[in-house]
This record gives structure tokens, sequence and C-alpha cells, in this order.
């Protein structure tokens, strides 16, 4: 059977559990924990009561952290919220402590499957997740920039009027800010990017990826719906073995962090790294994407 926990039933955590239910997937359970235990208990029953009209056979429901022994994968998207003028690093403080407590309880039930990690700072919090469970690198992983690189995506797509499926873009490095995106190896039907956009035109979108969810926290307060499906996207991958390529973020060898490049995802989670050729600018940016994440780690690996 495979089953799945969610923990946090926020709107990232519903987001993705409303996207489960209406995506055709291989998962036969949901399983739903929050500290506030009535609200996972509602949650469960709303979307049970959806799934006749969805068409899928999931059964949903609220438990607890005894749930994960056989689960096949534990989604973590607890933690606190980016508030307005907040950025992602803000928040590491308050989530590497929430963090410690919950992989710890997970754990205590001899959980073996894959961790999924959707909370900010992102990679800081795959990294740590990594290091409080002491499961092997590639069954942890983050969402890492899947969402920014859909986002550039879909802003490319708009501007250009071509299919987003026909666009091969990425986003690199932090999910924060310092992510780049290495347009040296941004194509469309083969074709380099730089034939279809000016360099102002890619400054421009840069930014605007970069401070999308800056612009979506202050219209409506959060950011919710693009993670969700993101990280529907990654549980299919892996119970469905369908080896895709995403920018998740996972553990790198050489510099002893978790960063986002392209990776194949599969039911072994992260299967490796695709190392792609940068112009020396671009690994300049990715280096120092990297120096900021290590920088936030040993800020809370030396308390």
């Amino acid at each position: 059977m495979n089953k799945v926990v969610l923990i946090g039933c926020g709107n990232v955590g519903m987001a993705y559990a409303y996207s489960l239910v209406n995506q055709k997937d291989y998962v036969d359970e949901l399983v739903l924990i929050d500290i506030n235990k009535d609200k996972a208990e509602g949650e469960a029953m709303d979307l049970n009561h959806s799934v006749i009209y969805a068409g899928t056979s999931i059964k949903v429901k609220a438990g607890d952290y005894k749930d994960c022994k056989d689960a096949k994968i534990v989604v973590i998207a607890a933690g606190a919220n980016q508030a307005v003028g907040e950025t992602r690093m803000d928040l590491i403080n308050k989530n590497s402590k929430i963090f410690k407590s919950i992989v710890g309880e997970v754990m205590k039930n001899k959980f073996d499957g894959i961790f999924i990690v959707a909370t900010n700072p992102l990679d800081v919090m795959t990294y740590l997740t990594l290091k409080y469970s002491g499961l092997p690198k590639n069954k942890v992983l983050g969402t890492g920039t899947t969402l920014d690189t859909a986002r550039l995506r879909y802003m490319i797509a708009d501007k250009l009027q071509v299919c987003p499926k026909d666009i091969q873009a990425y986003v690199i490095g932090e999910h924060g800010d310092s992510e780049f995106i290495p347009w040296s190896n941004a194509n469309i039907a083969l074709t380099s990017i730089k034939n279809f956009l000016k360099e102002d035109e890619r400054k421009q979108l840069e930014e605007d990826v970069r401070n999308a969810a800056y612009r979506i926290i202050e219209k409506k307060g959060a950011t919710a719906y693009g993670i969700g499906v993101c990280l529907t996207r990654i549980t299919n991958s892996i119970l469905e073995d369908k080896k895709t390529i995403l920018t998740i973020s996972s553990y790198d060898e050489k510099n002893k962090v978790c960063v986002s490049t392209p990776a194949i995802v599969d039911k072994d989670g992260v299967r490796n790294k695709i190392h792609i050729p940068l112009t020396d600018g671009e690994a300049k940016k990715l280096q120092h994407s990297i120096d900021v994440i290590k920088k936030a780690i040993d800020s809370i690996e030396g308390e």
C-alpha cells in the first residue's frame, strides 16, 4: 500500500492534499498530522467528501506519528509562515527548532521511506531533515526550485506565446534570494533562448521569478497552489518510478549542503544529480548561493 503522511495542515499542506485528491496518482492512503488535531480531522472529513467526484480511490484520515512506520513518503509542510516583509531565511530559527521535534517523532516510529520537505528556508530545512533523520542521502529531498522553475517557464511561455512544455529552462541554487537562471542552458525547441529574449528581458524575467512569492504574499498572504502541485509532481515521480528530472533540493557531496540543481527522481528518491555545464559567471552565482546556504546552516549548528 502506498501511504503518504503529511505533517502540517496549513495553506501549503492542504493545497498539496487537495491536489493529490484531484490528480491521478498511486497514493492509496493520505494521513494528516497537525498540532491542531481538530483541524486535521476536519480537513480529512472535508477531503473525503470530495473523493467521489474527484474520481480517485485515495483514503484520507487524521492520524499521528505512529502512521509513519509503514509510510512510503512523509511530507513536511509544518512550520512558521513567511510574513509580509520577511525573507525565507528569516524563518530559520523558528523552523529549525520545530523540525528537530518533528523529525525526531517520525524517526521514533522507525520510518524508512522518503522525506519531502516544503518548509522554508527550504534548503536549510532539507539539510536539517537529513541530519536529524540519519537516513541515506537519497531519501531526503526538498521541493527546491521546482516552483521557481515552473514560474519561469510559465512567464516565458506567456511572454513568447509558446507551450511551456517546449521550454527547457531551470532556476537553480538556493530556493531564495540568491537563486538564478543559467541562461546558457535555456532553450526553446533546441534553440538558445537568447534568440528569443534580449538581455534586458532575461534580467526582468529573472527578477520577476525571484520576487514572485513576495508579490503573492503581499496580495493574498501566502503561496499555496503552486507548491502544492509541485509536491504532487514529486510524489508521483517517486511512487510511479517516473525518473523525472526536477530541480529538487538534495545533498551536494562536494559542498556538504542541500541545494537545487536538476536531479533524477525515482522510487528510491534522488537517483543522482545532473551537473549541467555553467559559464564562469553562472558558476560564481551558484557558489554564492551555496555560500548563503552554508552560512545559514552554520548559524544553526553553532548554537
